[in-house]
């Protein structure tokens, strides 16, 4: 499974892997199904995302925001296309690689961070 992620600046590696947590819980999977985590280019040496990867021990994946824009996703947003160039960044990123969503965006706590779950690819 590919967890897309989108995340704020200054986003908490507890915060991301919490939420990957409940999102793979949701899909009815562990962190041991997940081969990678997948978010926007721009956000590839962000902290938290880097430190979340390290910890469940797969890759950062990250795409141009033109990429992300070109995959057909549930929950666009205008919002998010003007903070990053692409309408979705955590679905998305998800699907980047092919598969089936599994679990759509979904919000943390905090709203600092977005996750979503693609299987396959």
């Amino acid at each position: 499974m590919t967890v897309g992620v989108g995340a704020r600046a200054g986003v908490g590696a507890g915060e991301v892997l919490g939420l990957v947590r409940a999102v793979l819980a949701e899909a009815g999977a562990g962190a041991a199904d997940v081969v990678a985590l997948a978010t926007v280019d721009t956000k590839g040496r962000e902290p938290g995302l880097v430190a979340a990867a390290r910890a469940l021990g797969v890759p950062l994946v990250t795409y141009a925001a033109g990429v992300l824009a070109a995959v057909p996703v549930p929950h666009p947003s205008e919002r998010v296309r003007g903070a990053t160039g692409t309408p979705s960044v955590a679905e998305a990123a998800a699907l980047a690689g092919g598969g089936v969503l599994l679990v759509p965006k979904r919000a943390g706590r905090g709203r600092g961070v977005t996750c979503a779950v693609a299987r396959g690819g």
